[in-house]
């Protein structure tokens, strides 16, 4: 059923050629011994963890999904997959990037980020098990107790336990401000807590001893709306103080979701009667720690729709090559056969080419970010520190959007490379379509990350994150703006920015008048933002290609052709964006509800 090989070549172009990963790690003194080869050794192993376990299991895992015995309120998870994260652990994979202090192998985020890009490729419903774990313990290693850090970070580490995070609840979705979950003090400093949560991720399932869930509740005496949320350790089982599993805590799944994709996980409906708790950080301010776990869960699903765009492209590719039919516009190409393979009709090829650059931009543009968090976390200059922080704070909306966004787009197109074998399950690429919307919804839908990248990270500090990293792209256009040979890439690339600052400026001085056109702008101009950052990291990739394209390894030759492709195909969607974002709020607003 289809095939996944890990893009090592790629992976390492973007970490050696393009970011010098390197050198960078140099400068983060935890980092600092960990070279090229080491990083290499890691994504190798990695990419045969994922093709060779978790690949074989996804298409199964699919059509089994997960199951709930009501009677025990467990749930059996699709087969092989149990067995899969046995070997997951056993090899090391959960601590590669955790704290050496928890037993944790302390490499960078940005080799992490690398293998769950495969992970999520080979099976995106296996790897949101593990997935979430680390969310849950980059939570309570920046928030947690000593106590809580010492008792259960060491497990979350080493993936005996795993993690999940309880926010969403049926009235409510999106707006945490309504939740109702109910968290009462109690004589022993714990806590009683009472409620339900539903559209949890992994809640339950016997492929770990324990499960940590971190769950979002008020306090008696919280104020009302998200200012009143605090944040709370509810285990599966009550860990003794030697880590041994005490009694049964009353946290249980009461259904499992029917959903349209990531069968292989367990999306529960969580039933919270009377959970014992631990607080975690400050009462009432539950979300200041939360959004560590959903930022670095935001940075995920990104990873998640990069991994599918990458295995829908290599298997539609594959298809493209072998699927005999018709004949060449312009001629016969394989004149021995009865008709051409498919690849030499134009618009395969562009559907082919979406997916590619899709994939390869993402690729360059998520380790990035993973590298500014590396930095941010790590570099013992304050304000490189905070340079970090800042623009991690304005991209990581993009990487989630932005990149589902385009993983529906590639997973979509490389199912129509197939025709009518694509829309048949046995070939495998509806399912690819089907995991992929999920992405654009959960961890905050695409919309809610749009007005988060324009309302709360570029008009509430008037710009200055986005001009921080707009005076990158314009030391870059300056540099290269005398090279023709880059001209192709350069002039687009600057007339994009240039177009960027004056519709930013634009959609604020509307908003200072009507709040809604934030809204109204919002969603185009994330994406006109996504295809600048993708743009810039192509035009940088295309310059590498041109210096190397010489030495005779095709690779270089691929890399530029696909930077043409997407200055040329992609990136004009940007002139439709901009007249939606400035097309404003009227057009949305004035028809009347009744009148729909």
């Amino acid at each position: 059923m289809g095939q996944y090989t890990a893009p090592l070549r790629d992976m390492q172009f973007v970490l050696h050629e393009l970011l010098h990963v390197e050198d960078e790690l140099k400068q983060l003194p935890p980092h600092a011994d960990i070279d090229a080869a080491i990083i290499d050794q890691v994504l190798e192993e990695g990419g045969k963890f994922a093709s060779d376990i978790l690949f074989p299991l996804n298409h199964t895992g699919d059509r089994e999904g997960c199951h709930l015995d009501a009677q025990t309120h467990t749930v059996k998870t699709p087969k092989g997959f149990h067995e899969a994260y046995k070997q997951y652990v056993d090899a090391g994979w959960p601590s590669l990037s955790a704290d050496p202090e928890y037993g944790g192998q302390g490499l960078p985020l940005v080799v992490n980020n690398a293998l769950y890009e495969m992970l999520n490729a080979a099976n995106q419903a296996w790897t949101m098990y593990p997935g979430l774990s680390h969310g849950a313990y980059e939570c309570l290693h920046a928030h947690g107790t000593p106590e809580q850090k010492e008792l259960y970070l060491p497990k979350l580490v080493s993936g005996e336990w795993t993690g999940t995070m309880c926010l969403t609840e049926p009235h409510s979705g999106t707006d945490l401000g309504m939740l109702r979950t109910k968290a009462e003090p109690q004589p022993d400093g714990t806590y009683r807590i009472t409620g339900g949560k539903i559209f949890i991720s992994a809640g339950e399932h016997e492929m770990s001893s324990n499960i940590v869930h971190l769950v979002l509740a008020r306090l008696p005496d919280a104020p009302p709306g998200t200012k009143g949320i605090s944040l709370f350790l509810v285990p599966k089982y009550l860990p003794r103080p030697d880590g041994t599993l005490g009694e049964r805590n009353p946290i249980f799944c009461g259904a499992l979701e029917e959903k349209m994709g990531i069968h292989g996980n367990s999306t529960c409906q969580m039933n919270i009667d009377g959970a014992t708790g631990w607080l975690i950080g400050e009462p009432n301010k539950g979300l200041n720690a939360m959004f560590v776990m959903m930022n670095a869960a935001r940075l995920g699903v990104g990873m998640q729709s990069l991994g599918l765009t990458e295995v829908a492209y290599q298997n539609a590719l594959a298809y493209a090559k072998d699927r005999l039919q018709m004949r060449s516009l312009s001629g016969p190409k394989a004149p021995d056969k009865p008709a051409d393979p498919i690849i030499v009709h134009p618009d395969v090829r562009r559907m082919l080419l979406t997916a590619k650059a899709y994939a390869e931009g993402g690729r360059a543009f998520s380790a990035y970010v993973a590298l500014q968090i590396d930095k941010e976390l790590k570099h013992p200059d304050e304000a490189v520190r905070k340079d970090a922080e800042d623009q991690v704070a304005l991209l990581t909306p993009i990487v989630k959007a932005f990149m589902t966004d385009n993983g529906w787009i590639a997973t979509s197109e490389a199912m129509q490379v197939y025709g009518g074998h694509g829309f048949i399950a046995e070939w495998g690429m509806e399912q690819y379509v089907r995991d992929a919307r999920i992405n654009m919804i959960y961890e905050g839908t695409n919309t809610v990350q749009s007005l988060d990248l324009l309302g709360r990270k570029v008009l509430t500090d008037n710009g200055a994150r986005l001009r921080k990293f707009g005076a990158q792209i314009q030391s870059f256009i300056e540099e290269n703006g005398l090279d023709e040979t880059m001209s192709e890439f350069i002039t687009p690339l600057a007339d994009l920015a240039e177009k960027v600052t004056k519709l930013t400026m634009e959609i604020g001085m509307k908003a200072m008048k009507n709040p809604d056109e934030v809204g109204a702008a919002a969603v185009p101009y994330l994406r006109v933002l996504g295809h600048l950052v993708y743009a810039y990291f192509f035009a940088r990739m295309a310059k590498i290609a041109l210096e190397k394209q010489g030495n005779g390894d095709k690779f270089y030759i691929s890399k530029l052709a696909t930077a043409r492709f997407y200055f040329a195909r992609l990136l004009p969607e940007t002139a439709m964006l901009i007249r939606q974002a400035r097309s404003g709020a009227a057009p949305l607003m004035e028809l009347e509800a009744e009148l729909f």
